[in-house]
């Protein structure tokens, strides 16, 4: 199955998304954009896992959220990653971003002790709206970004991380969580409820 670690959104905060990507798409560049329903941060990526592995990964992720306070987390800024022929469209992160990066890195050590390995480039706390998919309109999209604003998004509460499942379908994407770490407990994930 194919996992990953994450971090949702609220469906209000999500529709607030979606309505950006509505206006970002009148640019009409060549954009995969995210469905609303599955924007989320991603703390680590740990792609193909065979199901046995699943037991010590949730291990190794109960053991990170009994070390980190639930906080909030605010979204704001609106950018690209790439230059000038962008390959990501992204919403970040303001206040809590530190306590964010802080428990995707505590993931991250946790993870690399039950043999996944450590991500090479830096965390950098976002919400990815869309991957860019040729330089079409490109120009139109990066003055549309320019011109809308996008801060004061809203901010969540983040008191989990999720281990998440991503099924790969024609028509998208399909994310099911299948555990549930509550931020400074000690108790386990909840068994998949999600």
């Amino acid at each position: 199955m194919r996992v990953f670690v994450a971090v949702s959104l609220p469906d209000e905060l999500r529709g607030r998304l979606g309505e950006i990507q509505e206006r970002l798409r009148r640019a009409q560049a060549d954009v995969s954009w995210v469905k609303p329903g599955n924007l989320h941060i991603t703390l680590k990526f740990l792609g193909e896992v065979e199901p046995k592995r699943l037991d010590r990964i949730r291990s190794a992720l109960a053991e990170v959220a009994c070390t980190v306070s639930p906080f909030t987390l605010s979204v704001a800024g609106l950018g690209t990653f790439g230059g000038r022929i962008p390959r990501v469209v992204w919403v970040g992160a303001g206040e809590g971003a530190d306590a964010l990066t802080d428990l995707a890195m505590g993931v991250e050590a946790a993870l690399s002790r039950v043999g996944f390995p450590r991500e090479k480039r830096g965390f950098t706390a976002h919400f990815t709206l869309g991957r860019v998919r040729s330089p079409r309109n490109v120009d139109a999209l990066l003055a549309a970004i320019r011109a809308e604003e996008a801060e004061g998004l809203g901010s969540v509460m983040v008191n989990q991380c999720i281990l998440m499942q991503s099924e790969l379908h024609p028509s998208g994407s399909t994310y099911t969580a299948v555990d549930r770490f509550a931020l400074g407990t000690t108790a386990k994930g909840d068994g998949g409820q999600g």
